[in-house]
């Protein structure tokens, strides 16, 4: 059990943020939970938190704050409280419920979202001017890590807000990297996710020629997969390849904008990236066929014997 009197805040209970409070609930952390829709933390409630109605409510009194929300937009509106790129649109309000309003002078932002790096920057920033800290930790190793505590932590930041976070993720992940400063785990998360597309898209087309080859897949994917055609991608995502279904995971939409901000860092040194140029393109057309809530796998569709993209049936995506 952690001893420690102050609770951790956890805002934004997704595919990866609700296990991954749920890991910190069950390693001792007292928690405050926060998510949009508040249904998301009731077995977390059940299990002992406090399920807030507010961001301001749930970063009260709290030392530590953990945030794992989709986007960029998403993080700034709930610490901030008003749109990014129209500070007037939302009114006081939205402002006056953000966690800004309560979040105390040396309190400790982890953001494990996966955001651009200029906006976690931006955001450092922005709390420094009311004295609260700020790291960047994106994640990577997908649901299972997050329920297991397994997750590959990537963290950018001041050494001593890492070491003061050290204990908190090394609850949630059995790999914690400290790259450098604020803006550093945004960078590598998107070294991240470039290797994700390829090997996504590399084990999608060898599994449909595979396929229709007429080769026992099983068989083929056990024997691959202690070779050099391994990978993590083959071992876990293979199996829902072949047979059609693709649960998360990590939802391809997200993916999609995380490939965004890799092509963006590219394009800011001067490299072009045409395999992940390419996958962006694959991902958008499934994004707007309704397959963007699937699993990252379902860049498999691409590649089923009818030749043609289905329509996602009502309810999907």
């Amino acid at each position: 059990m952690v001893e420690e009197s102050r609770p951790v805040a956890f805002l934004g209970l997704g595919a990866l943020g609700l296990p991954m409070a749920d890991t910190l609930l069950r390693a001792g952390f007292p928690l405050q939970v926060y998510n949009r829709n508040p249904a998301r933390g009731e077995d977390l409630r059940a299990a002992g938190a406090s399920n807030a109605a507010w961001p301001a409510e749930a970063v009260h009194g709290a030392e530590l704050i953990c945030l794992c929300l989709s986007d960029g937009s998403a993080v700034h509106q709930v610490l901030l409280g008003f749109d990014r790129e129209d500070e007037s649109s939302t009114g006081a309000g939205d402002t006056a419920r953000a966690a800004i309003q309560s979040l105390s002078p040396g309190a400790l932002v982890i953001d494990f979202s996966t955001i651009a790096p200029f906006e976690s920057e931006a955001m450092a920033g922005a709390l420094a001017t009311r004295g609260v800290h700020y790291i960047d930790a994106p994640v990577t190793g997908g649901t299972e890590g997050a329920k297991a505590g397994t997750l590959s932590v990537l963290v950018g930041g001041l050494a001593e807000d890492v070491e003061r976070a050290r204990p908190l993720l090394e609850a949630v992940g059995n790999r914690v990297t400290h790259f450098g400063p604020v803006g550093a785990g945004q960078r590598a998360k998107a070294v991240n996710q470039v290797l994700v597309a390829g090997n996504f898209i590399a084990v999608a087309e060898a599994m449909a020629l595979g396929q229709r080859l007429g080769l026992p897949m099983k068989e083929v994917v056990t024997a691959l997969s202690s070779g050099a055609a391994g990978s993590w991608t083959l071992t876990q995502r293979s199996g829902n390849m072949l047979i059609g279904q693709f649960p998360l995971g990590f939802k391809l939409e997200l993916h999609h904008k995380d490939l965004g901000i890799a092509l963006a860092a590219a394009e800011d040194v001067g490299l072009d990236l045409p395999m992940c140029e390419q996958v962006e393109a694959m991902e958008a057309t499934l994004i707007a066929a309704g397959y963007g809530s699937e699993d990252v796998s379902a860049l498999a569709r691409l590649y089923e014997s009818s030749g043609s993209l289905p329509a996602a049936e009502d309810g999907c995506g």
